[in-house]
């Protein structure tokens, strides 16, 4: 699978041969030891260099719980008549299946998919990008798809990608679609990068989003073993950027727009604290959000980690850039 791959998450391990996590990973700590596979961020890839793309179909069925979790958490940021840019990827599609129901919604875009999925919403304008089609993601790139952005302003940018450290932002393997991220990022003036824990601490060979363009982050709780997720995530906090966790299985994490739009609007009701204290557990039993310092000067009042009683990244406390 890592052949075939380039990366392969433990629990998608776990779930195909049928087995248990504890297992697979005593198993991939083997490999390791055998010079097959380097175990990163909760899974295992090909040893040596940077993680390569894996194909369209192997992409869409990793991670879905999480995907759709984060997908409905960033759906809750979008406001009716908002206009926005969308990148392409799996969880990016995701995204637009939620965004068919808010109102007066204008969504450029250089994926096929996310228009797909947009299609038949009635209230929402698709606007696409011109550009080449490249095949294995469905997505409009090329000069074509740069060119037709030149010009452009929106209020956010949604993009994923293959990677994210703190060192490097957001990457991707591919060059062309790189370049068409880019484009999608001078447009926007909010960048919300949607990445699940296995994308953390990944390296791929060409940058799209520096962390210092990064206004937002949304992810999903890393796996207990995955240490080097979590010390991404301090690190990018560290940085400055705004973090938030959702929960797969969570009310509203895959299909419901009030459980999301409740987390939502804990951040915002945290970020307006002006005392600065920091959570405690509300009536369900869950951390209330945590306003911290802001970030650098962006449209944010403050960083914001919406996460379960314990997690480490609700402790954290950034450490502003000069």
């Amino acid at each position: 699978m890592v052949r075939a791959n380039g990366a392969v998450s433990l629990r998608e391990l776990a779930r195909v041969v049928q087995t248990s996590e504890v297992t697979v990973r005593r198993d991939v700590r083997a490999l390791e030891a055998e010079g097959l596979v380097d175990r990163r961020h909760g899974g295992a890839v090909l040893p040596g260099g940077f993680t390569r793309e894996s194909g369209f179909p192997q992409r869409a069925m990793a991670a879905t719980a999480e995907k759709a979790a984060i997908a409905e958490y960033a759906a809750g940021l979008v406001r009716e008549g908002e206009a926005i840019v969308v990148g392409a990827g799996t969880t990016t599609q995701e995204l637009a299946r939620r965004l068919a129901r808010v109102p007066g919604l204008t969504v450029v875009t250089n994926s096929l998919l996310v228009a797909q999925a947009l299609a038949h919403a009635n209230r929402v304008e698709v606007v696409m990008t011109g550009g080449t089609l490249r095949g294995s993601n469905y997505a409009l790139v090329g000069s074509g798809a740069e060119q037709s952005l030149v010009g452009l302003r929106v209020s956010r940018a949604f993009l994923s990608g293959s990677g994210l450290t703190a060192d490097r932002g957001l990457s991707t393997s591919n060059m062309l679609a790189a370049s068409v991220d880019r484009a999608l990022v001078r447009a926007a003036a909010e960048i919300v990068v949607l990445a699940d824990h296995t994308k953390l601490g990944a390296e791929t060979a060409f940058q799209t989003v520096p962390t210092d363009l990064i206004t937002h982050l949304v992810t999903d709780q890393p796996p207990p073993e995955g240490e080097r997720a979590e010390a991404e995530l301090e690190a990018l906090a560290d940085q400055g950027v705004r973090i938030s966790v959702a929960t797969a299985g969570q009310p509203g994490a895959q299909g419901g727009k009030a459980g999301a739009q409740e987390r939502v609007e804990r951040n915002e009701r945290g970020e307006r604290n002006e005392r600065g204290e920091r959570g405690d557990r509300g009536p369900d039993g869950a951390r209330r959000d945590l306003p911290l310092p802001a970030p650098r000067g962006g449209g944010h009042s403050g960083l914001t980690a919406s996460a379960p009683l314990g997690q480490r990244i609700s402790d954290l406390t950034p450490t502003r850039r000069r």
